[in-house]
This record gives structure tokens, sequence and C-alpha cells, in this order.
């Protein structure tokens, strides 16, 4: 039976509550492998699991349940080792750098953010803040729409104050949060969003970091901002880029950490 892992803990983090579920149908009862100061958070496996909500559900809520009590390392949906034997196995080989990794994001939490620019509105800041442009616009008007030339020169000039724009905006947004944050991460790229970021956040110090957003959302009208949080620290399971990684062994889950 192969062996589905929600997260790593240190061995003295207390066990789950009794009667704790995780994935599957019926939904597989929740354990822990505990290899000397390390404890894997797991349940057997079922087959075919896919990304459905309910076991995307289940692995949320076994993490929330678990890091109720302390620091949990959360791994990805998805994460499966052979048996329990490779689980411990994988906590001897990287035992320093789980130990590690539990230290630094005791007491953390992460938020993501992302931002995607109102396309009206971001036309009309940059109207409103480029004189040039606006006078052009009002010439090829007063033209009756203007040349070829005149209409490519226009569209060229509001291409590039808009590129100009987003530069701005990702700095404004990433220099305003960064300094409510111990750490940052770059989050999946996704269509549309011109900031996408995940932030480690001290759970005391989580409303100044909300506080920021609001900051932002104030500052940057032009931007939909969307915050997802309080979640476990998923993307700073492995180090940052300033950080040196273990690379003793590699992780026997799939998605850990990524």
């Amino acid at each position: 039976m192969t062996t589905y892992v929600y997260g790593i803990t240190a061995a003295s983090h207390p066990a789950p509550p009794e009667g704790t579920v995780g994935v599957g149908d019926p939904a597989r009862p929740v354990r822990t492998l505990t290899e000397g100061e390390l404890a894997a958070v797991v349940s057997d496996a079922p087959e075919g699991l896919r990304p459905e909500r309910r076991d995307l559900l289940a692995h949320q809520n076994v993490l929330t349940e678990v890091g109720a009590a302390g620091c949990v390392l959360p791994m990805r949906f998805g994460s499966v080792a052979r048996d329990d034997d490779t689980v411990t196995d994988v906590l001897v080989q990287r035992a320093g750098h789980y130990q590690e990794r539990l230290r630094a994001l005791s007491g953390m939490v992460e938020y993501d953010v992302r931002a995607s620019p109102v396309e009206k509105a971001v036309l009309h800041r940059v109207m409103s803040q480029n004189a040039e442009i606006r006078d052009l616009t009002e010439a090829n008007r007063l033209a009756g729409g203007g040349s070829y030339e005149q209409k490519a020169r226009l569209g060229d000039m509001i291409v590039s104050a808009v590129r100009a724009q987003q530069v701005e905006d990702v700095a404004a947004v990433t220099r305003t949060l960064k300094a409510q944050a111990a750490a940052v991460s770059a989050g999946p790229e996704s269509t549309g969003s011109l900031v996408a970021m995940a932030f480690l956040v001290g759970r005391d110090t989580a409303p100044a970091f909300l506080a920021a957003v609001e900051d932002v959302r104030a500052n940057l009208p032009h931007l939909e901002v969307r915050v997802n949080g309080p979640l476990p620290p998923y993307s700073f399971v492995e180090p940052g880029p300033s950080e040196p990684a273990d690379r003793t062994a590699g992780s026997a889950y799939p998605g850990a950490g990524q």
C-alpha cells in the first residue's frame, strides 16, 4: 500500500486528534510515522487519486488540524511515497533540512497575493499622467482620427506607457508588502496576473501585512488585488533563493515543497 504524505512535524508535535481522516473515498484515517526528532503525518494512499474538490479540501483540513498545534511543513497535494519505510528513510536522509525549516517557519503562515491590471483604469491612469499622449489623442480627434502614422505613433506611445506603468506597479506592490513579510517567493504564473507572489508572515504580524495590502489597493486602484491566506507555508518548505539547499537526498514525495 502506498503512503500519502500530508506534512512533516517535530516528533514532539501532538498527534492528530483521534478520528482525523484525510483523502480518499472512504476517507483514510490519518496517522503519524516517527523517526528520530521528526514525524510525518500520513495515511494510506487511495488508488486513482485525482485533484477533486473533496480530496483537496481533505488535504487542507488535515494540515489545518495539525498546524493548529504547532509548526508543520506542508506537502503539496498528491505527495505519495512507495510505503511507510520510504517516508521514514527520507526523514533520516533530510533530517537536518527539515529540522532547520521547522525552526525557521515556527509561528509563520503564508499569504498568496495576486494583482491584475484593470484595463480601462490603467489606460485612464496613463492618459492622466502623460500630457504628450493626451495632446496627440486630442490632435487625432480634431483631425478626424488622424493619419495612419499618427495612429501608429499614438498606439506605440500608449503601449510604452502601459509597460512602464506595469514595471512601476510591480515594484510598488513588492516594496510595500515585502516590508511586512519575513520572506518572499515567486508564485506560479497565471494569465492576466501582473503580480503572483507568496509572502511568509508571522502570525502576530499578519494584521500589519493585511493593512499593507489595503494600502496597495488604496494607492493603486487600477489594480485588482486578491489575497489567499493564511495558509500553511507551502512555498517555503524548501530553502529560498538566498539559502543553501540540502542536496543529500531528493524528496520521496512528488511535488513536495514545490
